[in-house]
Formats: structure tokens, C-alpha cells, sequence
């Protein structure tokens, strides 16, 4: 799937020279963001681990280089037409933005289930925000009818040359600030990103190994790739909203055939323990899609050389998301845990299961004392607890010791936020 001849322009549909133009036309605008070494992470995988920071970028993700570097493009009597996007948050931030610094109306639709930060960050930047479709495909077609009909210029989020270009511009950054890296991660939807990261290396000469990762509930690349033409998935289920996408389009899925090594997917737990990772160890808050990359990592690194570069895709997460995936951050990792025990209906019981929870080392965070739940004999109590745990080993040691004594354990699904 990767390319053997790097530097060979007339294989790529983006030139050098775009790439380069779009660096100029986004002086100013948006950040050339830091690369920071993460010691921790290195750790872990076994290798040297540089993080690029996009989570810090101008409206908090990458999709602000493409955007402008679009806008910036069009005509005069194209700019007076206006222009309509379609996203579930970065994309729509991005648009708007650029719009509102070059002077260009903007309407934006984005599904009805939309981050509220993003929406208000969306409006905030001038756009007119239109909630319409269950998802971002049905927002994408709603959205090319509405510019059809009235003669909006459509801005789409990644199946476009200048939308290439101006992503692409985050490979030069990475190629300057790690001249030997060796392979670079980078989470992937429709592929603009992954397809701007690859050209750049690509046609700058770079012999580094470009890696796309996708979550498994939104993973529409395995089978474009396989079939060689767009496949359009029937359903995604993913908290990644940044990289929900349903299909490639055929620009950006010949880029990545031509030029990238490889595409691996994440688990939504994997995700939730990469965030929970980035937040306690690299002190950055960084959404599900933008974690991707170091869920791949955390995955396992062999057969990868380092250096090796993981892009932060993006930062905008909902408060209430953030807390629910750190949640099941936590679970994954074996520091939280939930658990259903019935003891006989008798004073003392309570207090004598906790007390053999104490003994364990354990942090109970909360107790439900239950007398009425279906199945329970008269002379029976459930006890649901939530405690906090010291990783796998330590609740494996708990739930033995629980067993020693007598108690029958169960595990209800994690709440949800």
C-alpha cells in the first residue's frame, strides 16, 4: 500500500508547490504547534515518542489549514456566493473561522446530536448553524441540496486538492521539527488529514512510514482499500465524532493507497485509556478522534520505527463526553470498578462487607443498599458498590478475596454520563 519512490511527484494528484503556497497563506492564521516529547509514553511502548500538539491549534484541531487554505482560493464573485459546510464540530469550526476572517458568508449544518461546545464555538465564529441529519453523512448531503438550490459554494471536509494542501501543511511542520522521524500516526476519517501528511512526506523526500488509524465502529477504509473504490460503511457507532465518516472519497483513498504503510483501528476502550493516558501523564485534554493515534500506540509499537511522531488530531470534547470516556478510561485500566453482591438481610451485613472491602485496599466511592430488586429473596440485601482500584492485578486480588469469603460477585455495564 506504501509508496517505494518518494520525491516522484507525477504520482500524486498534490504538488510540492501547493503544499508550500498554502504554508505562506497560513502565516498568521493558524499556529505551527508544538511537537512535545512524551518520556512517558516513550516508556511504555519502548520507543522515542514525539507528540504533535493540533489539539492546541486555532479553533482546536487541524481542519483550520485546510479550511482557509479552501476560502482563501476561491474566486471574488465566489467568496459573494457564500459558503455552506457540513460537520459534527472541527470541520464547521474551521469553515466558519476562515469565513469570518475573509469576509465570506457561512452556513453550516451539522447533525442534531452535535457536541454543544462545538455548536456554540461554531456560532460564536459567525456561521450560521442549521442542526439537520442523524448523522454527518445525512448533514453532508442536506447540505449539498441547500448550496445546489441556492448557489452556495460547497466547503467539503476533506475531498478537495486546496483541502489537502492546506492539511498537508502539518507534514512539513512535523518534518522540520523531527528531521529523522521515522513513522508518524495519524487518526483518520475521510482521510484529508492522512492524505495531506502522506503528500507532504512523500513528495518532500522522506522515507517515513505514514500510519492511519481509524475507530472499528467508524473504520471505512479496510474495505475501500480492499475493494479499491469508496465502500460507504451502513452504520458507525463511535464516540470519535471527528473521525466518524462514512466513506473516503476517491481522491483521498488514492493518496493513501499510493502512500501510507498502513491503517489500524482502535477499540472505544482503547480510545478511553489513550485520553485518560494524554490527561494524567502528557497533561493534555484531547477528544476521542484526536487520541487515536496513541491508542494505536499504546496497542503495541512493534515492527515501528522510532522516532516516531502521533498526531493530536484535535481537542474539542464535550465536558460531559470527556467525563464519560475518562470513565471508561479508567475501567479499561483496571482503576475503576463496579460490582453487585447479596448478602443475608441481617444488621451487620453492611458493615461487614465493607469492612472486607476495606481490607483489600480498595476506595469505595459510593454504596447502594437494596432491599426491593427483582429476584432478591425476603431475606436477602443487594449491595452495588463502585470502588477504586490500583489497576488489573489489584482487582483481580479483590474479587478472590471476595470469593474466599463467600460472596457471590457480579458486574453490572458502566453507567452512562
Amino acid at each position: 500500500m506504501s509508496d517505494s519512490n518518494p520525491g516522484n511527484e507525477g504520482s500524486s494528484p498534490i504538488r510540492l508547490a501547493a503544499i508550500e503556497q498554502a504554508r505562506k497563506l497560513l502565516d498568521g492564521v493558524s499556529a505551527c504547534t508544538p511537537i512535545e516529547s512524551s518520556a512517558s509514553l516513550s516508556a511504555v511502548v519502548g520507543a522515542t515518542v514525539f507528540l504533535k500538539c493540533e489539539n492546541l491549534q486555532r479553533t482546536g484541531s487541524f481542519k483550520l489549514r485546510g479550511a482557509f487554505t479552501r476560502l482563501a482560493a476561491l474566486s471574488e464573485a465566489e467568496r459573494k456566493r457564500g459558503v455552506i459546510a457540513a460537520s459534527a464540530g472541527n470541520h464547521a469550526q474551521g469553515v466558519a473561522f476562515a469565513a469570518r476572517e475573509l469576509g465570506i458568508e457561512c452556513m453550516v449544518f451539522m447533525p442534531v446530536g452535535a457536541a454543544l461546545p462545538k455548536i456554540t464555538a461554531t456560532r460564536g465564529y459567525g456561521a450560521e448553524v442549521r442542526l439537520a441529519g442523524e448523522d454527518l453523512a445525512q448533514s453532508i448531503d442536506l447540505a449539498k441540496a441547500e448550496a445546489a438550490t441556492h448557489g452556495y459554494i460547497f466547503i467539503p471536509p476533506f475531498d478537495h486538492p486546496d483541502i489537502i494542501a492546506g492539511q498537508a501543511t502539518l507534514g512539513l511542520e512535523v518534518l522540520e521539527q523531527v528531521p529523522d522521524v521515522a513513522t508518524i500516526i495519524v487518526p483518520t476519517g475521510g482521510g484529508g488529514l492522512l492524505a495531506g501528511v502522506a503528500s507532504a512526506l512523500h513528495l518532500s523526500g522522506s522515507g517515513a512510514r505514514v500510519i492511519g488509524v481509524q475507530a472499528e465502529g467508524a473504520a471505512a477504509f479496510p474495505a475501500s482499500l480492499a475493494q479499491g473504490m469508496p465502500v460507504r460503511l451502513a452504520k458507525m457507532a463511535t464516540l470519535a465524532d471527528g473521525i466518524a465518516v462514512p466513506e473516503p472519497s476517491e481522491l483521498t483513498l488514492g493518496i493513501v493507497r499510493d502512500h501510507v504503510a498502513e491503517i489500524r483501528t482502535v477499540s472505544e476502550e482503547q480510545i478511553g485509556e489513550a485520553m485518560l493516558f494524554l490527561n494524567e501523564r502528557a497533561k493534555l485534554v484531547v477528544e476521542p478522534s484526536g487520541a487515536a493515534g496513541v491508542a494505536a500506540l499504546l496497542g503495541g509499537a512493534e515492527g515501528l520505527e522510532e522516532p516516531i511522531v502521533v498526531v493530536l488530531s484535535g481537542g474539542n470534547v464535550d465536558t460531559l463526553v470527556l467525563n464519560r470516556v475518562l470513565q471508561h478510561g479508567l475501567v479499561a485500566a483496571g482503576r475503576f470498578m463496579q460490582m453487585i453482591v447479596r448478602v443475608p438481610d441481617r444488621p451487620g451485613s453492611l458493615v461487614t462487607f465493607l469492612t472486607a472491602l476495606a481490607e483489600t485496599e480498595c476506595n469505595v466511592v459510593s454504596v447502594e443498599h437494596e432491599r426491593t430488586s427483582s429476584g432478591l429473596a425476603a431475606s436477602e440485601v443487594q449491595i452495588g458498590v463502585k470502588v477504586e482500584t490500583k489497576g488489573q492485578d489489584h482487582q483481580v486480588e479483590i474479587i478472590s478475596e471476595l470469593k474466599r469469603l463467600g460472596y457471590e460477585v457480579a458486574f453490572p455495564a458502566l453507567e452512562q454520563a
